[in-house]
């Protein structure tokens, strides 16, 4: 019988096959090698593994490039032959960390399924020259690095300078007999590049265009005869810093005028993309040119993920009021026809809240439209509630006050015809909490979409072991249908299958653990239980309840070592925005924490306590499929949905967590006594904020706590600082908003649970078996298509587009 395949031989098979398309391997060898030579540069003979990446990805992108442009139309691993290690090759690869935490993750994992649906859909976004920052941890502190990803090219992009577009900033407005004028601005050029969004198995290959901010070749050479020209062109700097770096603030509003600019710059640019492209295709219209904008939000679709493109909703009213000349009351409904918003926090630091004063200056005709927009919206609240002045001053877009703002949530309210939450419990306190009044208004207005994840990356890619195992037993219908895996309900009592699915995880952590040892010089027990909490460091996700289950852990083993213990191997992973004092607090407690209990002798292999620095995608796919437990563990009512539950779920790890987010759906379709659920409901967490949360009671009743608390505030993990953590002990006793202490004796509780199973592997494993098999619903598939019926007004479609070597239709 032959050797069972690795992961590495497994994806490296997969892979040559999908770039051959089941075809000829001949070619792609020409092909890869003809890319190699014009990769070499002459006075280099030999190649380097980035010489051989950058030939790969060019060599399957021109296979992607003749679907991709056929897709357009249409709308309107080591192979032998190669002799290369792909898997060496995929790690050249730089993550494009152009996202915060799940945002940008949950837009990639839906352009994943809009191209696999045959959806005719963009994303649109910015290509920050700088992403998300490099971590590094330096003596237990997080140390922040510039992420230069695009240093030595990005090979899967393609710019497009015959698209690029002017944007406008600052300037004055001119009401004349012609009509409003936005004049005297500075411009900046949007240059579009664009990559291939490949669907699976269909030949559909969508498009994502990001743009880059160009200074124009004028900027600032007005003043060129009596100024200074080096000056000048040296200040071209100032407008492509627009595009220059990503704002790291998850969860937090920032109101810094770059941040605006960046926010405009994004959504002008691609608004004139949308109307140019509906101006010039012909959805059966006989007009050379569409002047007609009446068919509009039948044909175009803009989903604003969050408020950071609200700006959008001026915009489109801008352009067809003032450039297009459409009549006021109609571009409104075409503009609340087109638009929809989709809300992803409820926490009142993250909602974004715009100075007038710096809207007044930067973008003048758009808050002109928003003053009358809003003065429109009051007056209908007015005539259906009158008399009733605080429910103006709540429902207003603008906020009175010392400094007067633009609330950019209400404004996407207004000006959309459909609002969602992320989960069934978010969209429930977005409407009746968050929204309230907006929801009294127009009920019909409000939806659930609940977030899903791709699992052509988050199964097939980064766990081709799990998924070969299930597809021997149901076949490979899941890849595109992910509610087939609950065929594994008829598995769950057969041994081999237990069997099977055990070792899948096994190997899966061998692999972890040596990658831990290679890279960090960390050495873990694999037979351990690989407890994971990786996401943003922030004090609703609770990462120090996980810390005090850690020390209490410690404690227990200190005071009696002979005592037979679980295992366990607690990672904790994830990046905190460099202005955010208490996440980077948390980050040194918990390096702190493992450094005390990782050297510790009476505890030995029985408890590691390990920080995964600079915590990214492509460290995610390694992590999660090596999990055992998956803790997301928020405060209830605090997470909108969590994507890294259902990444966790699928890939088999048993999920530890609140009733917070789609934690409530997971429990809903796996059975609640398949998680394990702890602590305070939402109405639970309400009632507490009523009767008043008194840390100091917990403290004071729960000995264990004490005494973690204890040891954190007198210096026991901070020995040569000892008041190091005064901050966080003064937060967590007198001012924790996330009531931490409040959750501690249930969590540790329920971990006693975990423990328990942990010990039982064949009950263990087939709880694991019922979780994957009832993770169906958390595909992004089965998300994008609600969002397709029920919002955009489209259908997703199996047709598959012929390969561009065969005749179109």
């Amino acid at each position: 019988m032959a050797a069972p395949l690795s992961d590495g031989e497994r994806r490296k098979q997969i892979s040559v096959r999908g770039i051959a398309g089941l075809g000829d391997v001949a070619e792609v060898r020409k092909s890869f090698n003809r890319h190699l030579h014009f990769t070499l540069v002459k006075d280099r003979n030999v190649a380097t593994p980035r010489d051989y990446y950058f030939a790969l990805a060019h060599t399957v992108r021109d296979h992607l490039v003749g679907r991709w442009i056929r897709t357009q139309q249409h709308y309107y691993e080591r192979d032998p032959k190669l002799g290369l290690d792909l898997e060496e090759l995929e790690e050249i690869e730089e993550d494009a960390g152009l996202g915060n935490g799940g945002l940008g993750r949950l837009a990639a994992c839906f352009l994943d399924s809009m191209a696999t649906l045959g959806l005719a859909a963009y994303g649109y976004g910015i290509r920050y020259e700088f992403g998300i920052f490099n971590q590094k941890i330096v003596d237990g502190w997080q140390v922040e690095e510039a992420d230069d990803w695009l240093r030595y090219g990005n090979p899967w992009e393609k710019a497009r300078p015959e698209y690029m577009l002017p944007v406008h900033f600052y300037g004055r407005v001119d009401h004349t007999p012609e009509g409003v004028k936005w004049v005297d601005t500075q411009v900046v050029l949007a240059m579009p590049y664009d990559t291939p969004v490949p669907g699976y198995k269909n030949n559909t290959v969508n498009t994502m265009r990001l743009w880059s901010a160009k200074a124009p070749n004028d900027f600032n050479l007005q003043e060129f005869n009596v100024g200074d020209y080096i000056e000048a062109v040296l200040d071209r700097n100032l407008a492509e810093n627009i595009s220059r770096v990503l704002y790291p603030n998850d969860n937090f509003f920032e109101g810094k005028e770059l941040r605006l600019k960046q926010e405009y710059f994004v959504v002008a640019a691609t608004l004139q993309d949308i109307i140019r492209r509906f101006k010039s295709s012909k959805f059966g219209c006989r007009d050379p040119v569409r002047t007609c904008f009446e068919t509009f939000p039948d044909k175009v679709a803009i989903q604003l993920n969050d408020t950071h493109p609200a700006l959008s909703i001026p915009e489109l009213m801008r352009i067809l009021v003032d450039v297009e000349k459409v009549d006021w009351d109609k571009a409104w409904e075409i503009t609340k026809r087109t638009c929809a918003y989709t809300n992803h926090t409820v926490l009142p630091e993250a909602l974004e809240r715009w100075p007038v004063s710096m809207f007044e200056k930067l973008l003048p005709r758009h808050l002109e439209i928003i003053y009358a927009l809003n003065q429109m919206h009051l007056d209908r609240v007015a005539a259906l509630y009158p008399g009733d002045i605080d429910r103006l001053r709540r429902m207003s877009v603008i906020e009175e006050g010392d400094c007067k703002r633009i609330n950019m949530a209400h404004l996407c309210v207004i000006g959309s015809h459909a609002v969602n939450g992320v989960a069934r419990i978010h969209s429930d306190i977005v409407k009746n909490s968050v929204f309230k009044d907006f929801y009294e208004l127009e009920p019909e207005k409000f939806q659930n979409k609940t977030n899903g994840i791709t699992p052509r990356r988050w199964l097939l890619l980064c766990n081709p072991g799990l998924a070969d195992v299930i597809a021997e037993k149901i076949g490979e219908g899941f890849i595109t249908d992910l509610s087939q895996l609950k065929k594994l309900l008829d598995f769950i009592n057969n041994e081999a299958f237990i069997r099977d699915v055990a070792k899948v995880k096994q190997e899966n952590k061998l692999k972890f653990s040596a990658y831990l040892e290679e890279q960090y010089k960390v050495k873990i027990n694999p037979s351990s239980m690989f407890d994971v909490q990786v996401k943003r460091i922030h004090e609703y996700k609770r990462q120090l309840l996980n810390c005090l289950h850690a020390i209490t852990l410690y404690n227990r083993i200190r005071s009696d070592p002979s005592k037979s213990f679980v295992p366990r191997t607690i990672m904790i992973g994830g990046k905190a925005a460099p202005g955010y004092h208490m996440a980077k607090m948390i980050i040194k407690l918990i390096t702190s924490v493992g450094e005390v209990i990782n050297n510790d002798p009476y505890v030995g292999d029985k408890l590691k306590v390990i920080f995964l620095e600079n915590y990214r995608v492509s460290l995610a796919e390694k992590v999660i499929p090596a999990a055992d437990l998956s803790q997301q563990i928020s405060t209830a009512g605090t997470e909108a949905s969590g994507t890294g539950n259902m990444k966790f779920m699928v890939n088999g790890a048993l999920t530890i967590g609140t009733m917070d987010g789609a934690n409530v759906e997971m429990a809903e379709e796996a059975g609640e006594e398949n998680l394990f659920i702890f602590g305070m409901r939402v109405e639970d967490v309400e009632a507490l904020d009523q009767k008043g949360y008194n840390a100091r009671e917990y403290y004071e009743r729960l000995p264990e706590l004490r005494q973690a608390v204890d040891q954190i505030s007198s210096g026991f993990f901070s020995p040569r600082d000892p008041g190091c953590f005064k901050d966080i002990v003064n937060m967590l006793m007198y001012h924790d908003r996330f009531k931490v202490f409040a959750d501690y004796e249930a969590y540790i509780k329920c971990q006693g649970q975990v423990d328990k199973l942990f010990m039982d592997p064949r009950e263990w494993t087939k709880k694991v078996i019922r979780n994957i098999a009832c993770s169906g619903k958390f595909s992004s598939d089965r998300t994008i298509t609600e969002y397709a019926r029920e919002i955009w007004g489209v259908e997703p479609s199996a047709t598959k587009i012929p390969p561009p070597n065969l005749p179109r239709d």
